[in-house]
Formats: C-alpha cells, structure tokens, sequence
C-alpha cells in the first residue's frame, strides 16, 4: 500500500474527521467563552471588588526605569520583568467556565446514550413465508 493510499485511509477515518470538526468547533467556542470572561464576567467581578481591572494586576520584578508609567504594556514594553498575575487568573477563570460547559455537554450526551440503549427495541416484524412455513408446520404436527 502507498503512503499517499494509507494516508488517504487513516485521514478519511471517521474519528479523524469527527475529532478535526471538535477541533475546530473548540477554538471557535473558545473564543466565545473569551470573549464571555473578559467583556462580561470580569467587569462585573471587577466592579465587586472595586473597579478592579483584573489584566493590570502585576508585581514588577525589576527596576522600574524613570519615567516609564506602571502600566503592565509599558513595563513589558520597556523590558521590565513583570509577574502578570491577573492575566493568569482571567485565564484560569476561562478555563473554568470552558471546563464546566464541557462537562455539561458530555454528560448530557452520556444521558442520551443511556436513554437510547435502555429503549427496548421493538420486536422484528416476521416475514410473511416464515409465517406460512410455521403454520405448514403446526398443521402437519397434528
């Protein structure tokens, strides 16, 4: 077999299709929950605490040079050392709510799984011959 051949078989494999569509479907949907944490759920939890904005949360590591404003852009820009933990808590929060929704798709998936195989199936229908040689039977058992 060719590499191209067996390439074209492992690439036309369903999983490999279905886990290139979540792929894609994840970056789009993570992109949303992004959008989610920093234009909706961060400002409202910044205001709680006081109008805090959790992106400019930092501890400078370095000497700050004069002149340049404690601003986390300017200090990055200036070559400043900068421990830019409130980037990492919008991030972890994101990963939070991105977790959680996942969860709570696959369990709804697994319930209708389970629903699904729990369903009896319906009895097959008998094919009408089969029905006519079981009466030919009986009739001859008598």
């Amino acid at each position: 077999m060719s590499i191209a051949t067996e390439f074209k078989a492992f690439a036309l494999k369903g999983n490999v299709v279905d886990l290139a569509v979540g792929v894609i479907i994840g970056a789009a949907f993570g992109k949303i929950v992004t959008s989610l944490v920093n234009d909706i759920i961060m400002p409202v939890v910044g205001a709680v605490f006081g109008n805090v904005d959790f992106t400019q949360l930092f501890i400078a590591l370095g000497q700050v040079p004069a002149g340049v404003p404690m601003v986390l852009a300017d200090l990055q820009k200036a070559g400043v050392p900068v421990l830019a933990y409130g980037s990492f808590v919008t991030v972890t929060i994101n990963f939070l709510i991105l977790a959680f929704i996942i969860f709570i798709m696959v369990r709804q998936i697994n319930r209708l799984k389970r629903q699904e195989q729990a369903a009896p199936a319906a009895p097959a229908v008998t094919p009408e011959d089969i029905v006519l040689l079981r009466e030919i039977r009986d009739s001859l058992q008598k």
